[in-house]
């Protein structure tokens, strides 16, 4: 009777009828969900860890050389024409804000002691500017810069407070085209007083996928753009619309200006550098910036005191590995010579201690 009682309140409590079978919570007998994988654990010895240590380290080492030669053959020249110094040119433009009506102009003089023979990329730098800030990386309506024509007259809401002004909407609004990078900078070689500008490419500075896909500009009359955006405002800070970015080439304006695509790529770091234009080589047989004396044409239009920024002109050139930076290599060669040393260290220690235990007696 008691057998049959504890069944009974066994199905009462399960809510299983009668004839019923009740549910089991343990798992399927299978290889996989009763742990019985077959697995493989390595077992350290000196005979698989040592011949490990010496590989690493020689494949690593002559990789960090070579990459280290490869950057340091790189060609790179350096201008910081901030202002915060007295003695610059450009100091006089220090105090420049975004509702300033005319340019400050300021050109600084420099000198190229080795020739820049492959094609040059003239970059701007910016320091102590977080373009990671989580808020400004959301400020910014993608399908306004992807053309489509509601987000156009009706940004999204991610871009307050840059969304309106004037009560229209702003194209391209958000405050990471608010804040665009809007100096000009030109370059001049100089010959016996003589001044001869450098042809400065804008075409092909941006990411083939940013051009063709992410950024189109909205349809409609393709040949007169300000009929299409004519329903919106520039951002605060632009002193020109959208619309007008490129003055030269009418196919390089709207959202799908090389400039603008390319600040639209936040950077990771507070102090980054963005490409401003390409110096092609115009002859095989020529190089691309001969050693001289060159000058620096800038239109001084971006403020950065009120953010202890500095700004900065770069020319480089490129080789397989992508621009200037030992940092690569030097991390290459010091992690192969801790793998080298700690190899020969550790070859020493079993030499010396590894076969005691096997060299004396054991009694009986």
């Amino acid at each position: 009777m008691a057998m049959n009682y504890k069944e009974e309140d066994g199905n009462h409590h399960s809510g299983v009828g009668p004839g019923v079978a009740a549910k089991s919570k343990k798992p399927d007998n299978t290889a996989f969900k009763q742990q019985r994988l077959p697995a493989w654990q390595p077992i350290l010895t000196a005979g698989t860890v040592l011949p490990a240590f010496f590989v690493i380290g020689i494949i690593f080492i002559p990789i960090g050389i070579g990459i280290f030669v490869t950057s340091n053959n790189i060609r790179e020249y350096e201008i910081d024409y901030t202002g915060v110094d007295s003695n610059s040119p450009c100091h006089k433009c220090l105090n420049v804000s975004w509702n300033s009506t005319q340019p400050c102009v300021c050109t600084i003089s420099f000198q190229l002691d080795t020739a820049f023979e492959s094609n040059v990329f003239m970059y701007y730098g910016l320091s102590n500017f977080y373009q990671n800030h989580r808020r400004y990386v959301k400020s910014r309506d993608d399908s306004q810069l992807n053309g489509d024509k509601n987000s156009l007259t009706n940004p999204s809401k991610e871009c307050d407070p840059y969304r309106t002004s004037d009560n229209k909407p702003i194209a391209p609004c958000g405050a990471i085209a608010n804040s665009m990078f809007n100096d000009t900078l030109r370059l001049y070689k100089v010959t016996d007083g003589v001044e001869e500008a450098i042809p400065l490419t804008k075409k092909g500075i941006a990411w083939w996928t940013d051009k063709n896909v992410k950024f189109r500009n909205p349809s409609g009359n393709s040949t007169d753009l300000e009929e299409v955006f004519k329903d919106t405002t520039k951002p605060i800070n632009w002193k020109k619309p959208v619309y007008k970015l490129d003055s030269q080439d009418p196919d390089n304006n709207g959202f799908i200006n090389e400039d603008f695509i390319v600040w639209m790529r936040t950077a990771a770091l507070p102090t980054f550098r963005k490409l401003y234009g390409l110096i092609e080589k115009t002859d095989s047989s020529q190089v691309a910036l001969k050693p001289g004396n060159y000058s620096l044409y800038i239109e001084y239009n971006y403020p950065v005191l009120s953010f202890d920024g500095r700004k900065r002109m770069i020319l480089s050139t490129i080789s397989w590995m992508g621009g200037k930076n030992p940092f690569l290599g030097i991390a290459y060669m010091t992690v192969g010579s801790i793998c080298f040393f700690l190899g020969v260290v550790l070859l020493i220690i079993h030499t010396k201690y590894g076969n005691r235990n096997n060299s004396a007696d054991i009694p009986n």
